[in-house]
């Protein structure tokens, strides 16, 4: 990995109905079903769940073809209103590891896994990971100063990636959306294989080989963008997001984050009418060229407070991959395409057209 230091991060969720008796029938039903109904055209590998678009991306990308991964949440959808459903949290019953972010992000995750009784490896790929709490992300300061103004907070995980089961981690108050910083999702990286490492059934030869190979990736990425962004002077690299998601991306490339449509680490809150004056008024002192709306989140207000700022709003096939990665077939199906992505019409909105992509990331 590169050498370069930043903070880390974490945040609660929203809380969610599980609906368990549903789940006990579905389950009693399934016992009577022929063992061979689903998944038979998969992977004979251990079978894996994983919550999000990324780690889901993450996992898949360290086992290869050896294992079955299953992803709760489809592309574009929202992890913070999740609400699993009961053929989800079947499979969920029958999995052999669970792979999480955590940080706080998955508020229902405590219910799915009590509804559906999962006792495989449990892996939180954010662990030992320190995380952003709710005050440490000033606006004003930042836009008056260009700093970030943000202290990390210690996130408080005490258990080891890939612990045995899924024992009341605290969904603290915290910013969960730590892959943004590609030196982070390295450690979430890392912290998956380790995890994997403990499941039945995991080919530990490929799962090293994958490991390495994508570590290689990630790292390439990250000195990609750290090397566009520094050619960019510091005051003017200026940002306005959909909302309060790329905090650790902001502070692992000095940028100045001048402000959010959403000022909320939750994708599914309103900005009042003070907001969005407020923010458009900090657009206009700043000098702001852009706002970026999120592929997951309507461009409405975005497009509002754009309009009102006199300046240009990028969503659309232009919209940046925040919460979730994108469909099939779009930049953003990967996570590697999704920051690709991201940091090409960031720096674009600069002025700057970013250098050839590495060899690595070719292809």
């Amino acid at each position: 990995m590169t050498s370069r230091t930043t903070p880390r991060h974490r945040r609660a969720g929203t809380a969610i109905a599980t609906g368990a008796a549903m789940v006990a029938a579905t389950l009693a039903l399934a016992s009577c079903a022929s063992p061979g109904a689903s998944g038979s055209d998969g992977p004979s590998g251990p079978s894996i769940v994983a919550t999000t678009t990324q780690v889901g991306d993450f996992t898949r990308e360290l086992v290869g073809g050896t294992a079955a991964v299953m992803q709760l949440l489809a592309p574009a959808q929202s992890a913070h209103s999740f609400d699993p459903s009961a053929a989800q949290l079947l499979a969920l019953a029958d999995a052999d590891a669970l792979v999480v972010n955590g940080a706080g992000l998955e508020s229902w995750l405590d219910d799915a896994v009590s509804a559906s009784g999962f006792d495989g490896v449990f892996i939180d790929a954010s662990t030992g990971i320190e995380v952003y709490g709710t005050g440490d992300h000033d606006h004003d300061d930042e836009a008056a100063d260009g700093t970030d103004g943000a202290d990390a907070a210690e996130d408080g995980h005490d258990d080891a990636a890939g612990g045995d089961a899924h024992d009341g981690h605290d969904h603290g108050d915290g910013n969960p959306h730590i892959w943004t910083d590609p030196e982070l999702a390295e450690h979430m990286v890392e912290n998956i294989a380790r995890g994997l490492e403990k499941v039945p059934g995991v080919d530990a030869t490929a799962l090293a080989a994958n490991e390495q190979a994508y570590l290689d990736e990630l790292d390439a990425l990250d000195a990609w963008i750290e090397e566009n962004v520094e050619a960019v002077p510091v005051d003017r690299r200026l940002l306005v997001t959909n909302h309060d998601a790329f905090t650790y991306f902001i502070d692992a490339y000095d940028l100045t984050f001048v402000g959010s449509v959403i000022p909320s680490f939750d994708d599914n809150a309103e900005p009042s009418a003070a907001e969005i004056d407020d923010l458009v008024a900090r657009i206009r002192a700043t000098g702001v060229q852009a706002v970026f709306s999120e592929a997951s989140i309507s461009p409405k207000a975005a497009e509002t407070i754009a309009r009102e700022a006199g300046v240009t709003v990028h969503s659309g096939d232009d919209a940046l991959y925040g919460d979730s990665l994108g469909a099939e077939g779009t930049p953003g199906e990967t996570y590697l395409g999704s920051q690709v992505h991201n940091a090409t019409l960031i720096l674009e909105s600069w002025g700057v057209t970013p250098s050839p992509l590495p060899a690595v990331l070719q292809g």
